[in-house]
């Protein structure tokens, strides 16, 4: 289910790629045969970029335009060196640039630089709320939020979880992401009638699972037993807050949740340290 949103969020943006360059009829993908598109990643503290969106990405160019050249980087959650790969790839050609914004806000000065020079932008996964992009693939934030909390409650109250006495913690994605924004509202809603408190939470920089694991350390500490279950926006955070778990020895980790279907997350599953993803 999580491969098939990657693989057809890359459908839809290699699609709209295609139709920035002029490519919608045979004639017209003879005309833009050749061109170079840029794709250009936020950070790699989420795995899914290198190992599903890139992949996706590059094959589903391929099987629309087999002469079109991508251009990929990625900025390791560095806002100037995604600008310099911004400004790179509209130097080495390309027409259109699908941009995961490392910072939403920021982001919209480079729409607006690109659209001067006649450049398409596609914001991919995170909005560009004050850019006004050509294109905006992405899912439901939100409701992947809700989603979140919600299969936790169900999963405390059908393990008889007590909804007084203990509470949740919340580890959000990074606030300079606006799409973290939205997934985080809708662990709120998801939570709003759920019956079980939020004892904590954190909106962690750059969705760095270190970042995760430091903070959700602090709460156990400060919280302990009172800790019932975790609701993590991603399987990067969801992974930190159970190390953290594991480091203080705390058996078993209680139910934490995930997003994205990593690898390493699989893995936490199947050893029974993660609850889903």
């Amino acid at each position: 289910m999580e491969m098939m949103k990657f693989s057809t969020k890359a459908a839809g943006a290699a699609a709209f790629a295609l139709a920035l360059l002029g490519g919608t009829s045979a004639f017209a993908q003879t005309a833009v045969a050749d061109a170079t598109v840029a794709f250009l990643m936020p950070d790699q503290g989420s795995t899914r970029y290198e190992e599903h969106d890139h992949p996706g990405f590059v094959a589903e160019m391929k099987k629309l335009c087999a002469s079109c050249k991508v251009l990929y980087q990625n900025a390791d959650a560095d806002i100037a060196k995604q600008q310099q790969q911004f400004n790179s790839a509209i130097t080495q050609g390309a027409k259109v640039i699908v941009l995961d914004p490392v910072d939403s806000a920021a982001a919209a000065s480079l729409v607006q630089l690109a659209q001067s020079q006649g450049v398409k932008v596609i914001a991919y996964d995170r909005p560009i709320p004050k850019g006004k992009a050509d294109f905006y693939v992405s899912f439901d934030n939100k409701a992947i939020g809700k989603a979140i909390a919600e299969s936790l409650v169900q999963h405390l109250k059908a393990q008889n979880v007590p909804t007084d006495g203990g509470g949740i913690l919340q580890i959000n994605g990074s606030p300079t992401d606006a799409a973290a924004g939205l997934i985080k509202d809708g662990i709120h809603e998801g939570l709003a009638n759920g019956g079980y408190k939020t004892l904590a939470e954190f909106d962690t920089p750059n969705w760095q699972p270190a970042n995760a694991q430091q903070w959700a350390g602090g709460q156990i500490t400060r919280f302990g037993k009172q800790i019932v279950g975790v609701v993590a926006a991603n399987d990067g955070t969801g992974g930190g807050a159970i190390a953290a778990f594991k480091a203080a020895g705390v058996d078993p980790v209680p139910p934490v949740t995930g997003n994205d279907a990593t690898i390493a997350a699989l893995q936490l599953i199947i050893a029974g340290d993660q609850y889903n993803t």
